[in-house]
């Protein structure tokens, strides 16, 4: 068994205006996943330094940032990050560029959870329709491409509205996408944004969003979250 999940932390500033770190990285630790796909992860502009600072997460969760070595002081690229827990085993990572008008990217991690390969990749699409199916296509044609097949989460930010139509049907031709249930926006979901998509050689056994107090608070959108184990 595994657990993952996904959480567009809005660059750590919650429904109350207020940029909060902590809160942050609190509900992180609620979720205790083996593996967490963030979006909003950096600050936008500037440095685009990390909305948490690298020594918070590391001084005070059982989590490490898959290291993809994008930008100085950065937890991500184009905000998208992936956090692990400290026993998981990074075999390999990777940016993955998806076209768009406006600079948009995927990362990619090949780890070993529980004794288990499992590749992962964390995505915020755009909020074009048109070019968040060309952004499902080049994530699809890079998976492709890659060497062997292992258990394969696909997760993140979809901004994808309709409920089967979109980018969800070009990835629903080979993954199984978990009922994780409306996480947008995070006071009152209306919307089913964030997804957690499976490949055939896993099973969803559980899966739903996390609805704490604090995680109402700490950004717009609520982390979703999926219980996993191999076929």
């Amino acid at each position: 068994m595994m657990r993952v999940a996904s959480y567009n932390m809005r660059k750590a500033i919650g429904t109350d205006r207020r940029r909060r770190p902590e809160r942050t990285l609190e509900v992180l630790r609620e979720l205790d996943a083996d593996v967490i796909a963030l979006q909003e992860a950096d600050r936008r502009f500037g440095s685009r330094a990390s909305a948490m600072p690298l020594s918070l997460i590391e001084e005070h969760s059982d989590y490490k940032p898959v290291p993809l070595g994008a930008r100085s002081g950065s937890l991500g690229w184009h905000g998208n990050a992936l956090l692990v827990k400290k026993h998981v085993e990074v075999i390999d990572k990777e940016l993955v560029h998806l076209p768009s008008l406006e600079p948009r990217g995927a990362v990619l991690a090949d780890l070993k959870v529980n004794g288990m390969e499992l590749r992962v990749v964390g995505m915020h699409l755009d909020l074009s329709g048109l070019w968040r199916r060309r952004q499902a296509h080049a994530i699809l044609a890079h998976l492709d491409a890659r060497d062997g097949e292992p258990p394969t989460v696909l997760m993140g930010d979809l901004n994808e509205w309709s409920v089967r139509g979109g980018c969800l049907r070009e990835f629903g031709h080979r993954h199984r996408i978990a009922e994780c249930g409306r996480s947008f926006h995070a006071r009152r979901p209306i919307a089913q944004l964030d997804r957690i998509m499976v490949s055939e050689a896993l099973e969803i056994v559980e899966s739903g969003a996390h609805q704490s107090a604090t995680a109402r608070k700490a950004s717009d959108h609520l982390p979703i979250w999926a219980e996993l184990r191999p076929l």
